[in-house]
């Protein structure tokens, strides 16, 4: 929910700040079915009832080299490897991990969210977690909406893809030299 709700703010100040959101239906994305394919493994890994822990936890780190597919394909669209880096940090931790992310204690509870407990979580506090500094150590508090913990990978993800959006629509809050190597910053303000 925190990747979403960054999205959505992404997108209502797209307009706020100059940009143009249908820039977005113009960007020609290579390998599209690699990231419906990634998401559909993840969904499958959490939510398909009677499904064994271990399975689960693959089908979650399968998602990952599937969606590279997509990111590898689309590597000089805007915000991309941004995004690419966001998710290597989360694979690492979920792979080092057994597939599942490693979860603050606090940040669940900030979030209001149960620590341990039955069944497949695919975060959740654990014993001995490996790269726990890569884990869901941040949280949107209980008390506000869409309250849920998150990653530094996740939080790269989000302005990866919050920066690219803002630069493909062309809004002013990306100045247009950015994210062009060969062009010169502009001179003093």
């Amino acid at each position: 929910m925190f990747l979403v709700a960054l999205v959505v703010l992404g997108a209502l100040a797209v307009p706020l700040s100059g940009g143009r959101l249908g820039a977005l239906a113009d960007l020609r994305l290579r390998r599209p079915l690699a990231i419906f394919a990634a998401l559909g493994l993840a969904v499958l890994g959490v939510g398909l009832p009677g499904l064994p822990d271990g399975a689960r936890s693959l089908l979650l780190v399968a998602a990952y080299p599937v969606g590279a597919v997509f990111l590898a394909a689309n590597w000089r669209v805007p915000g991309v490897p941004l995004v690419a880096v966001g998710a290597g940090l989360n694979l690492l931790a979920i792979a080092a991990n057994g597939g599942v992310m490693p979860a603050s204690p606090d940040a669940l509870a900030a979030a209001g969210l149960p620590v341990g407990g039955p069944g497949f979580r695919n975060s959740d506090a654990l014993a001995d977690p490996r790269l726990a500094f890569l884990g869901d150590v941040f949280a949107i508090p209980a008390s506000w909406p869409l309250s849920n913990v998150f990653s530094v990978g996740d939080v790269l993800i989000g302005a990866g893809l919050v920066w690219g959006m803002l630069r493909v629509c062309g809004s002013r809050l990306v100045p247009r030299w950015a994210g062009n190597p060969g062009a010169p910053p502009p001179g003093p303000l």
